[in-house]
């Protein structure tokens, strides 16, 4: 409230102060969430491609392993599976997209060649192969839809905070300050006004005593003057 705030000079200077340091934290939080949103936008647009490709792979995968299970049989299918080594390793970094810390996955080993598949190659048709490649594709391509979904989802919650602390700042606290600011200047011209008005009486009221006081002594000095001429005429 308005009317909790004392007006004085001291306060409606560190209104002002505060009114300006909100003004310009408002347009840095503005600049930040406009510049987030055009980075979500390329995010979403890569989420999208990506989205579109994971679900290319995903059919592609299950068309191949459907064809090597029909060709070559579940049992054979199963065994090539097995025989795998060495599994995909996931190593997570963080990235910084406009103060916002995002991951970055790093895969390795997701893709092999024949030999490091673990099946004889000799044992196996084309099929299997092609399988196995589809899904190696598969992974990767889970693998960074994980990081941009993440990288989205952050930045998502980044663009909501930093608009609930612009919206704070331009329909709460900055409203606040300037109805506070225009209440000291009113009460501090109302008290400039109120003393002008004492000052002037005080004025008036001086300039009144003054003038009595010279035609008081004019009044004694004509009467010491008729005084005089008596005297003088008794003479």
């Amino acid at each position: 409230m308005a009317e909790d705030v004392k007006p004085t000079r001291k306060n409606l200077m560190a209104i002002e102060d505060r009114i300006e340091l909100s003004e310009r934290g408002h347009d840095t939080l503005e600049q930040k969430r406009d510049g987030l949103i055009m980075e979500f936008m390329d995010i979403l647009d890569q989420a999208r491609d990506v989205r579109s490709n994971l679900d290319e792979d995903y059919e592609t995968a299950q068309e191949k392993l459907n064809m090597a299970r029909a060709m070559e049989g579940d049992v054979a299918v199963r065994g090539a599976a097995a025989a795998l080594d060495e599994h995909p390793e996931i190593t997570t970094q963080s990235k910084n997209i406009m103060g916002v810390v995002v991951p970055q996955i790093e895969s390795s080993s997701v893709k092999k060649s024949l030999d490091q598949r673990g099946y004889g190659v000799l044992g196996t048709s084309a099929r299997i192969d092609e399988a196995a490649d589809a899904y190696e594709q598969l992974v990767e391509t889970v693998i960074l839809a994980a990081e941009v979904e993440t990288a989205m989802k952050k930045m998502l919650e980044e663009i909501e905070q930093t608009k609930r602390r612009v919206n704070a700042l331009e329909y709460k606290l900055l409203p606040e300050l300037y109805e506070n600011k225009e209440y000291i200047e009113q009460k501090l011209e109302e008290q400039e006004r109120e003393e002008i008005f004492r000052l002037k009486k005080i004025k008036a009221k001086k300039e009144a005593e003054e003038k009595a006081a010279e035609e008081a002594e004019a009044a004694e000095a004509e009467a010491a003057s008729e005084d005089l001429e008596r005297v003088a005429a008794d003479d």
